[in-house]
């Protein structure tokens, strides 16, 4: 009943999943995004576990805005969402963290698998039709950059990110629909990770 703290309980969980979600899709949104991010960077500099972090960009986008409307691009927007929904593990998190902009965060990913599910993303996406007015379909691709967390190093959520974006840039000027993932797990450590390390070393240190 209202006032009754199950009820209570139940609006703020409500209201919680409510500002987690983005409303287009039902896709965990940028702030969600950005928690899951930090946890997972905190889970692997713990475990050493290897995770991966996809970001996507809808190719071409505001040609399929400018021609067909701005509902045709939100159906676009929702179909690429239900894509990558079908296309990782339950455990994974997808996100829309803006307009044609997705995340993956794929925690336990193998290095080795990686590029295995970046394109099973990216087909699933190119051999999508996409309905966007009566009798009319058009296909819809994604450029994909990915990077994995260093493993046993704390890094940061803005620093993991700008390596998926780097990889995600190289996608989009090498011609689009494609994947650019770092070239190795531990890949590289930049000068500022190094010195996170090397803080995290000296605190020890002190304690």
């Amino acid at each position: 009943m209202p006032g009754s703290p199950a009820f209570i309980q139940g609006l703020v969980d409500a209201l919680v999943e409510l500002s987690s979600r983005d409303a287009l899709t039902g896709l965990a949104n940028r702030r969600a995004f950005e928690l899951a991010l930090e946890r997972e960077i905190d889970r692997v500099a713990r475990s050493g576990e290897p995770a991966l972090l996809l970001t996507l960009d809808i190719d071409l986008f505001k040609r399929v805005n400018d021609t067909y409307g701005h509902n045709a691009g939100d159906g676009v927007i929702k179909a690429v969402a239900n894509a990558l929904l079908d296309s990782v593990r339950p455990m994974d998190l997808v996100a829309r963290v803006g307009g044609e902009e997705f995340a993956i965060i794929l925690p336990n990913c193998a290095s080795a698998f990686g590029e295995t599910v970046a394109e099973r993303v990216r087909r699933r996406v190119e051999h999508m039709p996409v309905v966007v007015g009566p009798g009319q379909e058009i296909s819809v691709s994604v450029s994909i950059g990915g990077a994995f967390a260093p493993q046993w190093v704390r890094s940061t959520p803005a620093l993991w990110v700008e390596r998926a974006d780097q990889q995600l840039y190289r996608a989009k000027r090498q011609g689009r629909n494609l994947v650019q993932l770092e070239p190795t797990a531990v890949s590289v450590v930049s000068s500022e990770e190094k010195r996170l390390l090397f803080d995290s070393f000296q605190h020890h240190d002190h304690d």
